[in-house]
């Protein structure tokens, strides 16, 4: 039987109509609140009462208004604004499926994190200070300031798609690589580590990288206390979300010096305000919430969807299915 599928993301001409044939047979409509950026929460749509399935980013409270819905794949990696008890409660006593992005984004988070690394430890971001400034030869500096990543200590917080990928391309380096998450199961070439481990294994970590979602446990959770636990020169990356982050006191280990540097794409605010102190404070990298760009995304995400499309009507293994 033909599902009703509401859709309320808005795609280029050739993402469109790659959706519209991959749905076929079933009726795709599309919501008159259609938005481009896969961040933009949806708006309420009474459309969305006659659908089986939802694609984008539906509001969460239409989601269990309407109890015809069984399946929600939202465009994001993350989905904080569905990551909730009440929501999980009822959506499992629905029976209905939830699946997110993650699979399309994991690429490019983790390369954007090993890009990261590397131009640090090869002092592109320092080099190219000196060619935009007064031109100056710091070869002998350069080269003595430059580091490997090889034999290095790397700290995931958080371990979904995205510290999975960056573990596998971290391989060739040999780091020894450790990461928090609340279920403690042996992972190949981890070390996985509880919470009340943390402060034992952040003095040793050359690189942290904060992975963690949105959620009451893990806002602020990169906080003073923490950052006075690691090493002098450590460094911090940030692709998971920027409420889990304390931005003073980031600025104060910078300035510090206790933090060897912070390269940032995700804040509390965003766009970050051009005139907040992280945009000038020594040692910072700031991408505008890029880290998962790609080209090809919107592309990725309609075959995300048709291939869960064709495993949730053939009663088969969905990807990232989070409920």
């Amino acid at each position: 039987m033909p599902l009703t599928i509401w859709c309320n993301a808005k795609f280029a001409d050739a993402e469109a109509r790659l959706l519209a044939e991959g749905v076929a047979p079933h009726r795709l409509v599309l919501s008159a609140h259609a938005s481009a950026s896969v961040l933009d929460a949806g708006q309420p749509d009474p459309a969305l009462a006659d659908a089986d399935v939802a694609l984008g980013q539906p509001d969460a409270a239409d989601c269990l208004r309407y109890p015809r819905l069984r399946w929600v794949e939202v465009t994001t990696a993350g989905y904080a604004r569905y990551d909730n008890p009440a929501f999980r409660e009822a959506w499992q006593a629905r029976d209905a499926a939830f699946t997110t992005m993650s699979a399309v984004f994991a690429e490019p988070c983790a390369q954007h994190v090993l890009a990261l690394m590397l131009s640090l430890g090869r002092q592109l971001p320092a080099a190219h200070r000196d060619q935009l400034g007064d031109h100056r030869w710091e070869y002998l500096r350069r080269r003595a300031d430059s580091r490997l990543l090889t034999g290095q200590t790397v700290l995931l917080l958080g371990f979904g798609a995205i510290a999975r990928r960056l573990v596998r391309l971290l391989e060739p380096f040999g780091m020894k690589i450790y990461a928090l998450r609340r279920r403690v199961h042996s992972e190949p070439g981890v070390h996985i580590i509880p919470e009340e481990k943390l402060t034992a294994v952040l003095p040793l970590a050359d690189h942290v990288v904060n992975l963690l979602p949105d959620n009451e446990a893990t806002r602020l959770y990169v906080n003073a206390r923490r950052l006075a636990c690691l090493r002098p020169g450590a460094r911090l990356y940030n692709v998971g979300r920027g409420t889990t982050l304390d931005e003073n006191a980031v600025l104060a280990a910078l300035e510090s010096g206790r933090l060897g540097a912070a390269c940032l794409d995700v804040f509390a605010t965003e766009p970050l305000p051009p005139q907040h102190p992280l945009w000038t404070a020594p040692n910072c990298l700031i991408t505008p919430h890029t880290a998962g760009g790609r080209h090809d995304q919107n592309e990725a995400i309609v075959k995300h969807f048709l291939a869960n499309l064709a495993a949730f009507t053939a009663g088969g293994m969905m990807t990232d299915r989070m409920i």
